[in-house]
């Protein structure tokens, strides 16, 4: 591994620590009020881990589970002393995690024999860092030696389209726009097309962030998909999912009505790094059973990291906030 490689993954690493050490403080703060004071896991320690949990946005379901798993092993160790309860809980959320994530390909590359153009359709509501996540995509994926087309298919908001826009020109990416009120759809088509025409390797497509009517998104989302089909069978490759970690419980309940309105295959979970909640990534992971696949942990382009499990749970159960 050559000395730039290691700095990299260094680096990254740091940038991992600081995104996450607001939910770390959080959640191992609570588990240390839990067991202070206490040799063995009893009802009271695990109604406060409960607790823990639930504030760090893990989620009700989730946290239950969770709880009834290890409910499930202090019956069978007979005796758990509390020290063994961190050891316990990273088991739990690693099987959690394993069920639904799974890193078999190097960070920001294509499954191998991938369709080319590999269509990205990136959905999500206003304000969760959408139009971001894209620039920062297109970033990564330029980095990585593929090229990019960008398709600013959120014809409703002038603002996005502009937005889309100036992420072009910075990460310079083309970009395929239509006039405001298009059909997104057109859009799309347009967008692929193109990519094709060009032998473009990823085209990453936007579309408008609107939930206030699941029939017009489920129809209007609907639409783009069939349309891309047309030019490729199976276009989308993948159907992103943009959520906001710092809205806690508000991002499993836009990631139910996404999930019900078209097909979701990957999670994009932004803003880790302003937050305490940072434990939603988990909650989302197993009550939907959609891999988590990027992380946002700051404001720099190199901030949108692909999501590996582990990283993330040794990041979170570090020994520097685990001993305290």
């Amino acid at each position: 591994m050559s000395i730039f490689s290691v700095f990299n993954k260094e680096k990254k690493k740091e940038n991992l620590d600081k995104g996450l050490a607001k939910t770390k403080e959080n959640l191992f703060t609570r588990l240390s009020r839990a067991v202070l004071g206490k040799s063995t896991v009893d009802e009271d320690v695990l109604d406060a881990l409960e607790e823990a949990l639930i504030t760090s946005d893990v989620g009700v379901s989730t946290t239950l589970k969770i709880i009834d798993r290890i409910n499930t092993r202090i019956s069978k160790d007979k005796y758990l002393g509390t020290k063994e309860l961190n050891l316990i809980l990273r088991d739990e959320i690693t099987e959690m995690l394993t069920q639904t994530n799974v890193e078999d390909l190097p960070p920001f590359s294509l499954p191998q024999n991938a369709t080319k153009p590999y269509v990205i359709l990136v959905v999500g509501v206003n304000g969760v860092g959408k139009t971001t996540t894209i620039g920062k995509l297109a970033h990564q994926y330029k980095s990585n030696g593929y090229s990019v087309l960008l398709g600013a298919a959120d014809t409703f908001r002038a603002a996005a389209v502009e937005q889309l826009e100036i992420w072009a020109q910075r990460v310079d990416v083309p970009i395929v726009t239509q006039s405001m009120g298009a059909d997104p759809a057109a859009v799309a088509f347009d967008t692929v097309k193109s990519a094709i025409a060009k032998q473009t390797d990823i085209a990453i497509i936007d579309t408008a962030g609107r939930l206030h009517n699941r029939i017009n998104l489920m129809n209007e989302l609907s639409k783009i998909k069939n349309v891309l089909k047309k030019q490729i069978p199976d276009a989308p490759h993948e159907i992103l999912l943009v959520l906001d970690a710092t809205t806690g419980q508000n991002a499993i309940e836009q990631a139910k009505q996404f999930s019900a309105a078209t097909d979701i295959n990957a999670l994009a979970v932004t803003k880790l790094d302003g937050t305490a909640k940072g434990g939603v990534v988990i909650g989302i992971s197993d009550e939907f059973q959609i891999p988590v696949k990027y992380i946002g942990i700051g404001e720099q382009m190199a901030d949108l990291q692909m999501f590996n499990r582990r990283e993330f749970i040794d990041t979170l159960f570090s020994d520097d906030v685990a001993k305290q």
